[in-house]
């Protein structure tokens, strides 16, 4: 316990000194909210393994079976709070902006947690479940209505034994810019696309400035999010990582917190 002490000592006085913190922030935090990963042998959606439904090809085939997922998502995150690591996060970063400092938040979710907290200018690598994108003119725009749309009302239940409701397209959701009308998906990255190049940018800056950096509730396996924090350690910047289990390849991390984030965060991000 004194050795665990001594080290979260020494990274809280790394903290203290940095001026340009990166934490970069994956699935693990929302987990201890109650919002699921849809990773591994239990993410299943109905009888959908989830990934299978966060493509390109299953909204052109079904958009009707895709956006019925996602009001499911939707409805779930609207109902969930952060935590106290989402809370331990916005409140440090609110201080050290104070200090005229900088911390920078990149994060992997797309759920807003860290937004309802109360951080700001959080650069999401994955789009969010509250915003959409026009198949057609691309206009990307916030939507936080619930349902999306009047046809998804009461929709997106995730018993296995219902089957889609086969939406029609005219019904689900529809771009508003004058002249469109065409459909809208939502604003994720899904599995086989890139990610926007000007977010991408964005955080590689911060990546190759920051003088701290913290890996919370990652895996750290998910590319090109993966090659952040080694990249941060290559440059001999101390880097901590938060997660409830052991991740491959971080190794070269200087510090390694295990446990529930809740716990650790808070601790290391404490006055």
């Amino acid at each position: 316990m004194t050795l665990i002490n001594n080290v979260m000592k020494s990274f809280r006085e790394v903290l203290s000194n940095a001026s340009n913190i990166l934490i970069l922030s994956g699935s693990g935090i929302s987990a201890e909210s109650g919002v699921p990963t849809f990773r591994g042998a239990g993410g299943f959606w109905r009888k959908y393994q989830a990934p299978n439904l966060a493509t390109p090809e299953a909204f052109a085939a079904n958009p009707s079976l895709v956006w019925e997922f996602y009001e499911y998502r939707r409805q779930l995150v609207s109902k969930v709070k952060p935590n106290k690591a989402h809370e331990a996060v916005a409140e440090f970063q609110k201080r050290k902006i104070a200090e005229g400092k900088r911390v920078s938040i990149v994060t992997q979710n797309i759920d807003g947690l860290h937004q309802k907290a109360g951080a700001q200018d959080i650069i999401e690598l994955h789009g969010s479940l509250y915003k959409t994108r026009c198949t057609k003119c691309r206009n990307v725009a916030v939507n936080e209505k619930l349902p999306i749309c009047p046809a998804l009302a009461g929709k997106g239940s995730p018993d296995p034994s219902i089957t889609s409701s086969d939406i029609p397209r005219e019904d689900l959701p529809h771009c508003e810019v004058e002249g469109c009308g065409a459909l809208l998906r939502p604003d994720v990255v899904w599995f086989g696309e890139q990610l926007d190049e000007n977010v991408l940018e964005k955080a590689r800056d911060i990546v190759d400035t920051c003088d701290a950096c913290l890996v919370i509730g990652t895996s750290a396996i998910v590319y090109p999010a993966a090659m952040f924090a080694p990249q941060v350690a290559q440059r001999n910047v101390p880097v901590a990582e938060f997660n409830i289990e052991e991740t491959p390849g971080t190794g070269k991390f200087q510090y390694h917190f295990k446990g529930p984030c809740t716990v650790t965060v808070t601790e290391a991000l404490a006055p």
